[in-house]
């Protein structure tokens, strides 16, 4: 038999890295299993799914390369798939029909119960949770009194007594009292409208699910979901519930405590290979020690009997160095084009500040990526580490330039002995290699420490005490501009009164 699995998010909101580390698990268990990946949108909810919403999922799961087999459209991509369609707001036919099904077998009945009768009722037997059962029995006569009487009335499953059991491939043997479920499950509104655990039930047997994965969170629903199933005459399909997504505190990860949607690390700068690798970590191993896996591996060594049940950690700190890497293992050429429009943001911003700039194109990159690439973790910070070679007013603090062990004075000296350095070279000796030793000879001859010297040149030509290697700067810089910082950096500090 074919191993289908499926991802079905609701459109209520951006894609969530939980849904999104599922929709991976499922992909990756089709694909080790030459199995379908099917995604199904549950769009029952009106009032809170928006196309917007529907969009960013399906974008989403598209630039993270999660491809679905079945399922609805994107950008260019035509829906595909003979089982659909893939949106539940447009599959009522099939939820009435089973409805209709279940209360033709007294599986399930309508309950014209009041808010104020179902509080009632707990309120005489405070020991029972959940629904009473006032309406399970009513005679049809009874039924028709309540509808002349204007009543309206919700659908109910019926949960009976006993237990329900399953294996799970990430829990093991699961066995759960009936009586822990809440009573008889509302599964249609007054209005006919079905809910979630209805429909999720039938879409999962029209579209032949074999394999359910997905968060813990919804293992306190299987039970209802397993005997929906079999009132419905299908054998329930095999379930894995996947470890919860945590917060270093292991709070679970929400949008209070934390960023969720994956587009906002898209836009922070984090490439899809090192999102992927990071979501496929969150409760599962290889085995081996290793981390770094690209899709086309992990759809080789992906295997669900090593997912963990406890809480996965989602560590910010491991992302950014998983991001480092893929970042340096992609071709230059993906990198400069991913990272182009962040450097010509940051220079936009400046300019917008009242800086003049230059706009950096993609050659300037490719001659700037070597000397940074290595520090690079994420593709947003590349903008405060290049931003001063496009920014042709850099300001420059006066305070910054004198370092602790200097004087105002001393520091004057050292910028200009740079400038002499600089100027003797030439621009034919201007380059990393040549510049180092004659400012290193210089720091000797002045008794001055090099990390001085160095700090004062680095602020003086970019306004800051952090950058990329200093002589690669200057060099990026260039010969004139470099000269012209210099001097007007040793004219600031000059203005700087002195303590007397």
């Amino acid at each position: 038999m074919t191993t289908r699995c499926r991802i079905a998010p609701s459109p209520t909101g951006p894609l969530h890295i939980g849904t999104a580390r599922t929709a991976l698990f499922n992909y990756l268990f089709a694909r080790r299993t030459g199995g379908i990946f099917v995604l199904r949108l549950e769009d029952t909810d009106k009032a809170r799914s928006t196309l917007e919403y529907e969009q960013d999922i399906l974008d989403g799961l598209h630039w993270l390369g999660l491809e679905w087999d079945e399922g609805p459209g994107v950008a260019d991509r035509p829906a595909q798939g003979e089982l659909g369609p893939y949106r539940q707001s447009e599959r009522g036919e099939h939820y009435a029909e089973a409805i209709e099904r279940l209360l033709a077998e007294g599986k399930a009945y309508p309950c014209f119960c009041t808010a104020e009768e179902r509080e009632s009722d707990r309120g005489a037997n405070p020991e029972r949770s959940g629904y009473s059962g006032r309406c399970a029995g009513l005679t049809e006569v009874e039924r028709e009194t309540r509808r002349a009487e204007g009543r309206e009335s919700v659908i109910r499953f019926r949960i009976g007594e006993g237990s329900v059991e399953f294996d799970d491939l990430v829990r093991g043997h699961v066995s759960i009292d009936t009586a822990q479920l809440g009573g008889d499950l509302v599964i249609a509104r007054s209005d006919g409208s079905p809910l979630y655990h209805f429909v999720v039930v039938v879409d999962d047997m029209a579209m032949g699910i074999t394999h359910v994965i997905r968060g813990e969170d919804h293992l306190s629903n299987t039970p209802k979901h397993v005997l929906l199933f079999r009132a419905l005459g299908a054998e329930p399909p095999v379930f894995a519930h996947l470890p919860l997504i945590l917060n270093p505190d292991r709070s679970k990860m929400s949008k209070r405590k934390s960023q969720t949607a994956v587009d906002a690390y898209r836009e922070q700068g984090y490439v899809k290979e090192a999102i992927v690798n990071h979501l496929a970590l969150l409760g599962w191993s290889s085995g081996q020690d290793e981390d770094l896996f690209s899709l086309a591996e992990l759809e080789q060594r992906f295997d669900l009997e090593r997912v963990q049940p406890s809480g996965a950690i989602f560590d910010a700190e491991r992302l950014d160095w998983l991001n480092g890497q893929w970042i340096r293992r992609l071709p230059e050429a993906e990198v400069i084009e991913l990272a182009l429009p962040f450097l010509v943001d940051a220079v936009e911003a400046a300019g917008a500040e009242g800086h003049a700039v230059r706009t950096p194109t993609a050659a300037d990159l490719g001659r700037l990526l070597p000397m940074i690439i290595e520090r690079l973790p994420r593709l947003d910070a590349i903008g405060p580490m290049l931003d001063f070679v496009f920014i042709e007013d850099i300001e420059v603090d006066p305070a910054m330039l004198v370092p602790k062990r200097w004087d105002a004075a001393t520091t004057v000296t050292g910028l200009a002995e740079a400038v002499r350095v600089v100027k003797e070279l030439g621009q034919a000796g201007f380059d990393p290699e040549t510049l180092e030793p004659p400012m290193r000879a210089l720091c000797e001859e002045h008794g001055w420490k090099v990390g001085d010297l160095f700090m004062a040149v680095r602020v003086a030509i970019t306004g800051r005490k952090a950058t990329p290697p200093l002589f690669d700067v200057m060099v990026a810089i260039g010969y004139d501009t470099t000269i012209d910082r210099l001097k007007a950096a040793g004219e600031l500090v000059a203005t700087i009164p002195s303590e007397e």
